[in-house]
């Protein structure tokens, strides 16, 4: 199955503006997540998908492949809907443009889960929960899955709640997951997808893949060790700074 991973990009941010495009490393906070995404070896291409011009620039000045999509969509994934008419590809991966450090094996993971399963339209990742205060915080987004993988549910509630007793963080398998934002879409479903209004569920949490489990469509979760840590904030990208210039050190000596 031909595979593509689209990033899609808007310059404006509710807490960083502009983040995509800052520099201190001497490469663009984008051009690490595309050259992160170019390492998975499923896909056979990687794009952008923007709307501003200056993210455009940045993108093609590093060699990268750059989609020009409508200012208004409501979310990222409908900046990669239109993004993907445009690409000759079964599977569709939705990559956010500030994981500069995510793990090209986790995409490759994404992918796989689709092409083992083909009654899955739609496949993405978990964490194991290891606390108490990730489970509670409602900014931390929980999924349960049936014994086959399927996601039951998502929530920004503490679920599986327990009833009677404390939760064990340390079961195996893990009881607890950690919903992580990456997917990986049929390219026929994702057009379907993108056309429909947001589900009543959808609007109560604020999560978008309630939309598909209110269909009555399936989503593999595979579950991995460790989430990228994403740039949300000045102090997110500092550190991020600081990683990379870290493993460049380790690299060269």
């Amino acid at each position: 199955m031909k595979t593509a991973i689209v990033i899609p990009a808007r310059y404006a941010s509710t807490r960083l503006p502009g983040k995509l495009l800052l520099r201190q490393t001497g490469k663009y906070l984008i051009q690490h997540v595309y050259e992160q995404a170019s390492q998975a070896r499923r896909p056979s291409e990687v794009v952008v998908a923007t709307d501003d011009p200056r993210i455009r620039a940045a993108v093609e000045g590093f060699g990268g492949r750059v989609i020009m999509t409508c200012r208004h969509h409501p979310s990222g994934t409908d900046r990669v809907a239109e993004a993907a008419r445009q690409l000759d590809a079964d599977i569709v991966v939705n990559l956010q443009g500030d994981e500069p450090l995510v793990d090209p094996g986790a995409l490759d993971h994404l992918v796989d889960l689709l092409i083992k399963d083909a009654t899955a339209q739609v496949a993405t990742l978990a964490i194991p929960i290891t606390n108490a205060e990730t489970w509670r915080d409602p900014n931390c987004v929980k999924v349960v899955c049936d014994q086959h993988g399927m996601a039951l549910y998502f929530s920004r509630a503490p679920i599986p709640w327990i009833r009677d007793g404390q939760p064990d963080f340390a079961a195996q398998p893990p009881r607890f997951l950690q919903h992580l934002g990456l997917y990986a879409y049929r390219r026929a479903f994702l057009q379907q997808l993108a056309a429909l209004p947001p589900s009543p569920l959808e609007r109560l949490e604020k999560l978008e893949q309630l939309r598909i489990l209110s269909l009555g469509q399936s989503i593999r979760v595979g579950v991995v060790r460790e989430a990228a840590i994403g740039v949300d904030t000045f102090a997110d990208y500092e550190q991020f700074v600081r990683t990379y210039r870290q493993r460049r050190r380790r690299v060269a000596a």
